[in-house]
């Protein structure tokens, strides 16, 4: 390439990057671990991985960001190259959730699980609450870990949670009468009163031995094993959703939650609030609509049969 730093653009480092990929010729490039000084040496063992591209592309950005700053550069090409690639990915879908059937399949699994014993009513009505707060609020594993009953408040006669997030920045996600419902119930079945008071600083989620909350693992671990147990009720009938759930983690809930409000037609602000998403480009990926439409435009280009 030969060109000064103060040339290159953000096409330059694109090629980089695919050059670090694929470093060609190999045998100039690529060869096994040896000294520096040694005349077997190569800078690299073979293609570097996408991760190893990411780092270097972070050391090479900071060398760029101190050459600027210094004032020797005019800017940073690599912010540029990240910015056009975080604007393209998020173009791409979110394929991580449950189709509306699976979570059917997951929810009544969850209606179904025995109660005989307190343990396992215990269990149940603590299993319940969660799945209602991951499928109906939307939060991340940690956000539900540090919930607390006195984050439900009402406001003008409506109810909200307040959700302690990203950047320790606490926003409200409506709570509709469904997800009411549902806190009065665990509520009661913990011998609570029905709402929770405004200084009510105990945890939602708590260990069925006590009053301590339980931690975002534990959380989890939890929603894995209702996934796997319903995985392995589904293996004989329904294989591929067995699969696809034994993949599931608790996070697919989160994805699951705003593209079931985007499949019924939500306003798109109102589910980037829920999410509560800086960027609504972030939140389009949960819009599935155009997929659809695309599917059903092509679906009579066939292979004529004779």
């Amino acid at each position: 390439m030969n060109k000064p730093f103060s040339s290159l653009n953000r096409d330059d480092l694109r090629v980089y990057e695919e050059f670090l990929a694929s470093p060609v010729p190999t045998k100039q490039w690529c060869g096994p671990r040896r000294p520096r000084h040694s005349d077997e040496w190569r800078p690299f063992l073979g293609p570097l991985s996408e991760s190893s591209r990411h780092q270097a592309l972070v050391v090479i950005g900071a060398a760029f960001g101190y050459l600027s700053d210094a004032g020797y550069l005019l800017g940073n090409p690599v912010k540029l190259l990240r910015r056009k690639r975080a604007k393209s990915s998020n173009k791409n879908t979110v394929e991580r959730f449950l189709e509306q059937e699976l979570w059917l399949y997951v929810w009544n699994f969850i209606e179904d699980l025995p109660e005989k014993s307190l343990r396992e009513r215990e269990h149940k009505a603590r299993i319940r609450f969660l799945f209602h707060l991951l499928y109906l609020l939307g939060p991340r594993v940690s956000e539900v870990a540090n919930l607390q009953m006195s984050d439900f408040r009402e406001s003008r006669g409506k109810w909200w949670c307040y959700i302690l997030g990203k950047g320790n920045k606490r926003d409200k996600v409506p709570v509709n009468e469904s997800m009411l419902s549902a806190l009065i119930d665990y509520r009661q079945f913990l011998d609570l009163s029905g709402l929770p008071a405004s200084d009510e600083n105990t945890p939602v989620l708590r260990s069925l031995k006590g009053s301590q909350s339980i931690s975002s693992n534990m959380i989890y671990r939890i929603v894995k094993k209702i996934f796997n147990q319903t995985a392995d009720s589904l293996e004989t009938e329904k294989p591929d959703y067995a699969f696809k759930l034994r993949k599931a983690s608790t996070h697919w809930m989160r994805h699951t939650a705003m593209t079931h409000l985007a499949d019924r037609g939500i306003d798109l602000h109102h589910i980037r609030q829920t999410a509560r998403h800086n960027d609504i480009n972030t939140t389009s990926r949960y819009l599935h609509a155009d997929e659809e439409h695309w599917h059903f435009a092509l679906a009579q280009h066939q292979i004529e049969k004779k």
